[in-house]
């Protein structure tokens, strides 16, 4: 293992742990799940389905949240130790013709809503883009602050990535669309490229990916500005990136899933959940 896998491996490690401890310590201390309170709020509800349902989703909802930021770090980690400098939550400033910030929301209104009598537009990035540098006019003073910027100092280039959840909702995939066309408007262009990114694809494939809200706003399998699960985390940190996070999250979640068998459910690794 060369050294930045070493420390790719070791900033993984601290990462996750850490967002593990903070969930365990939440379900178990801060906000645990109860049984009684559960039951007076949801009476029909505990009648017809397992407390340990709930119990579950309890789980759920106090771990998806906060991964949300974990993802920005790793990539952060990543870039670190592959293409070079990363920054979190970077303000680019830049200056956009006018001509370009009213087609943007043009386009941006007819993916939203389909002209009387006609179908929704479907989206189409390379004719979008299009459309959008041709305008013209007076120079407005535009800021966008990116997820994660990184620049490759050997190539002289630099990326914007807006992360989202592998499935976003219609709201937060619009507001990274903006954004990314915003940068790619900018006069001159202050990235090289920017994209828009899911972590990990749920569906498996890249052409598989079936999620509706973001379909609303690019062309999730065809579009070259929505990198999706390894394509992203190897075009941050080179071939191997992406396996060797699985590899080394892998290994975490033997630890933290018997850790929630028994000091959440209550149970042995192993039983059977269906038998509580």
């Amino acid at each position: 293992m060369t050294k930045k896998s070493e420390k790719v491996v070791a900033g993984v490690k601290t990462l996750v742990a850490d967002l593990m401890e903070r969930v365990m310590n939440r379900v178990l201390i801060e906000d645990p799940f109860k049984v009684d309170k559960h039951r007076a709020a949801k009476p029909l509800y505990a009648a017809l389905v397992p407390d340990e349902i709930f119990k579950g989703s309890h789980f759920e909802r106090r771990f998806v949240t906060p991964f949300g930021g974990v993802w920005e770090k790793l990539a952060y980690l990543a870039a670190k130790n592959g293409i070079g400098n990363a920054e979190l939550q970077k303000r680019i400033t830049g200056n956009i013709p006018e001509e370009r910030l009213n087609r943007i929301a043009q386009v941006l209104r007819n993916l939203e809503h389909p002209a009387k009598g006609k179908k929704r537009v479907k989206p189409n990035w390379e004719e979008e883009l299009a459309f959008v540098l041709e305008g013209k006019g007076q120079l407005i003073p535009t800021t966008v602050i990116t997820d994660i910027y990184v620049e490759d100092e050997s190539q002289k280039k630099s990326f914007a990535f807006e992360i989202k959840a592998p499935l976003p909702n219609s709201d937060q995939t619009k507001v990274s669309k903006e954004k990314v066309l915003k940068l790619y408007a900018m006069k001159p262009r202050k990235i090289s490229n920017a994209f828009f990114v899911l972590p990990y694809n749920p569906y498996g494939k890249r052409e598989d990916y079936g999620w509706s809200f973001p379909k609303r706003w690019f062309d999730m399998i065809e579009d070259d500005v929505v990198l999706i699960g390894q394509e992203f985390w190897d075009f941050l940190g080179g071939v191997g990136t992406y396996d060797l996070f699985i590899k080394e999250i892998n290994k975490l979640g033997k630890k933290y899933k018997d850790r929630i068998y028994k000091e959440y459910l209550g149970i042995e690794p192993g039983d059977n959940v269906f038998n509580l």
